[in-house]
C-alpha cells in the first residue's frame, strides 16, 4: 500500500538538514511512498491552505545536499507560531488548526526534524499528531537533546567555530592579543567545549562549570604566550553583570591590563558546508526514521548511541532531560541535556591545562 509521508523542519536551522531531507526522499521513493514537504515548519502548516511541496528525487540534487539551511525552510521570525499564540491566549485554537491541517493532508506519517524545543512541543501537544505516525529526528548545534550522543548540525558547527578561531589566532599572534570568542549553545556548553579544545583555547567557560574571573586572569597572565583564544559560551552568567558574556569577560581582562578583543561568530556557526560526519549522521537518521515508519512506530525520536541508531519514545525523551521553562513560551517545559562531569572532552581539557573552572 502506498504511504504518504510528510517531512518538516522546525526551529533554528543548521547544516545537515538537506542531507536528511534528500535521503528521506530517496528512501520513500525506494519504498514506493509519496513524500510531501511542509514548507516553513508549523508556520506553513498553519497557513490556509497548508504550504506544501511534492518532494521528488529532482527537487534536491545530490550536489546540493551539503548546503546549510533547509530547502523546506523553518518558518518566519514574525510568523504566527507557538510563541505568539501562547502570548495571545489562542493556543487551543492554534493546535486545533494544526491538527486539522495534517488531517487534510491525509498523511500516514510525519517526520519532524527539530531541536529540543520542537521535540518538547511535540510531546506536550501530541494530540496535534494523533491521526498519523510521528517520527522525530534530532537536529541542533547546541547538542542539548537528551538520550542521543549526536544531533544533526553539531559537528559542522564545531568545525565552523574552530575555523573561525584558527583565523583569529593569526591576528592574535601578530598583535600580542587575546580574543574572547562567544559561542552559541544557549544553556549547554558542549559547542564551546569541543570547539574550544579543537581550536587550542587557553580557557573555556561554560554554564555547567563554576569559574572565577580572578583565577581566569591569573591563568592567562601565567600563560607561556601573550595571545590566544578564550572561549565563552553564550549561556554563562556572571553575578552582578548584564550583557554579552564575552563583553563582560573582556572588560575584566582589560581592567587587569590584558590586551584583548571580543569576537562574535554568531550565525556563521549555523552555516557552512555540512562536514562528512554530519552527512553520515543525517543519512543514518533518515534511514532509521523510515524503518520506524515501516515498523509502525509512532511518537518516537531516532537517536544515535554506541554507533547504533535506535528509537526512544517522546515520553522517555521528555522524562530523561532536565525540565526548564521554555525561554520563549512560558507555559511549556523543555527537556534539556547538558555537559556532564564525565564528558570525555571535559576531562581532556582539564588534563591538558585548559582553564575550565571548578568541577563540583
Amino acid at each position: 500500500m502506498t504511504k504518504k509521508i510528510g517531512i518538516m523542519t522546525t526551529g533554528g536551522d543548521c547544516s545537515g538538514l538537506n542531507t536528511a531531507i534528500k535521503y528521506l526522499i530517496q528512501g520513500c521513493n525506494l519504498r514506493g511512498w509519496e513524500a510531501i514537504g511542509i514548507l516553513d515548519g508549523t508556520d506553513g502548516l498553519y497557513s490556509t491552505p497548508a504550504k506544501t511541496i511534492n518532494l521528488t528525487e529532482y527537487i534536491l540534487p545530490v550536489e546540493h545536499v551539503h548546503l546549510s539551511g533547509s530547502i523546506l525552510s523553518n518558518g518566519y521570525s514574525n510568523g504566527e507560531n507557538f510563541q505568539t499564540v501562547s502570548n495571545t491566549g489562542k493556543l487551543k485554537q492554534y493546535n486545533a488548526k494544526l491538527q486539522q491541517a495534517l488531517k487534510n493532508l491525509h498523511l500516514d506519517a510525519l517526520v519532524l526534524i527539530g531541536g529540543n524545543g520542537s521535540l518538547s512541543l511535540a510531546h506536550t501537544y501530541n494530540d496535534i499528531y494523533k491521526n498519523l505516525s510521528l517520527v522525530c529526528i534530532p537536529k541542533t548545534i547546541d547538542m542539548d537533546v537528551p538520550l542521543t550522543e549526536k544531533t544533526i548540525g553539531f559537528d559542522t558547527a564545531v568545525q565552523q567555530l574552530t575555523s573561525f578561531c584558527d583565523q583569529l589566532l593569526l591576528t592574535a599572534r601578530s598583535h600580542h592579543r587575546w580574543f574572547v570568542v562567544q559561542a552559541m549553545g544557549r544553556k549547554c556548553g558542549k559547542l564551546a567545549l569541543d570547539a574550544g579544545i579543537a581550536s587550542g583555547a587557553d580557557a573555556i567557560l561554560i554554564p555547567e562549570i563554576k569559574f572565577d574571573t580572578q583565577e581566569l586572569i591569573k591563568h592567562i597572565k601565567n600563560s607561556e604566550h601573550d595571545y590566544g583564544i578564550i572561549m565563552v559560551s553564550e549561556g554563562i552568567s556572571l553575578r552582578g553583570h548584564s550583557g554579552n558574556p564575552a563583553d563582560i569577560i573582556s572588560r575584566q581582562l582589560t581592567a587587569a591590563n590584558i590586551p584583548n578583543k571580543t569576537a562574535f561568530p554568531e550565525y556563521l556557526q549555523r552555516a557552512g558546508d555540512t562536514v562528512a560526519s554530519d552527512r553520515l549522521l543525517a543519512t543514518g537518521f533518515a534511514n532509521a526514521a523510515l524503518e520506524a515508519i515501516d515498523n509502525k512506530e509512532t511518537n518516537v525520536i531516532v537517536v544515535y548511541n554506541n554507533k547504533q541508531f535506535n528509537t526512544v519514545s517522546l515520553q522517555e525523551f521528555f522524562n530523561t532531560g532536565r525540565k526548564e521553562k521554555d525561554p520563549r513560551i512560558k507555559t511549556v517545559l523543555t527537556s534539556n541535556a547538558y555537559v556532564e562531569p564525565d564528558d570525555i572532552n571535559l576531562k581532556n581539557a582539564i588534563n591538558m591545562g585548559i582553564y575550565i573552572g571548578k568541577l563540583k
